[in-house]
């Protein structure tokens, strides 16, 4: 029954979430809030054909809350990679650890409470639900979701004009949502491959214009914006190739 395999996997993420809090806490590794941030996008892309059931919007808000309020650190993640990897040591370490104690606000605040608490009284909501009759009708419902999602995304890429930080966002709930759901979703393969790297080519793209606006801001990030430039452009060009043939698998 999908209502059941649907809780399961609910219980599974919510142990996932655990574990990487705890992962976090102990500053034991640097994939802790990555692999948190995956359980949170997947926890999502499970509740989001289901709005409006009883108990999903709650669980889905504070999900959605800790995924905002989660996404500057992850940001900072991935901009320190960028200076280990370009050598620069003398602007890594103030950086470093106004991320570590990020890390730690993070489980300190009223979103991750928010989160764990809603996630305890989850269960018998859904349960009560299937009970009361509320739970019939998943597969359909999730269908027509998922088939929603791929028409604007189909729309968007026919449009000449088309608005790539749009465009990222349309393909990121299309994959996940196949993701979520590969038993009532068809998705090829080599469509779930092309879904892919169009995200990662409009990921690199995303990441350059981030770090060029924080250059204004941050003047000590000055000498890496010439060859930041060069690679907004390169990943833009290389996005738009990728975005055309995935434009194919939706025509």
């Amino acid at each position: 029954m999908i209502a059941n395999r649907l809780q399961d996997r609910v219980l599974r993420l919510d142990v996932a979430l655990q574990a990487c809090a705890a992962r976090l806490a102990a500053h034991s590794d640097d994939e802790a809030l990555h692999d948190l941030r995956v359980a949170l996008r997947r926890l999502r892309s499970l509740l989001s054909p289901l709005r409006g059931l009883p108990g999903i919007d709650p669980l889905a808000r504070a999900a959605a809350a800790m995924g905002r309020l989660s996404t500057p650190l992850r940001d900072d993640e991935v901009l320190l990679w960028e200076l280990q990897a370009a050598a620069l040591d003398e602007l890594i370490g103030t950086r470093r650890e106004r991320l570590e104690a990020g890390r730690d606000g993070l489980l300190a605040s009223a979103e991750w409470r928010q989160l764990c608490n809603t996630l305890v009284v989850w269960p018998s909501l859904w349960r009560q639900a299937g009970r009361d009759g509320a739970l019939r009708g998943l597969r359909r419902r999730i269908g027509k979701r998922q088939a929603r999602q791929a028409r604007r995304l189909d729309e968007a890429l026919r449009d000449p004009a088309h608005d790539r930080h749009r465009l990222r966002l349309l393909i990121k709930r299309v994959r996940y949502g196949a993701e979520a759901y590969p038993d009532l979703i068809d998705l090829s393969k080599d469509g779930a491959k092309r879904l892919k790297s169009a995200q990662a080519a409009l990921g690199d793209w995303h990441d350059r214009l981030q770090w060029l606006a924080r250059a204004e801001r941050e003047t000590d990030l000055e000498p890496l914006t010439v060859r930041w430039r060069e690679e907004l452009e390169a990943s833009a060009r290389r996005a738009d190739r990728v975005l055309t043939t995935l434009a194919l698998d939706f025509a």
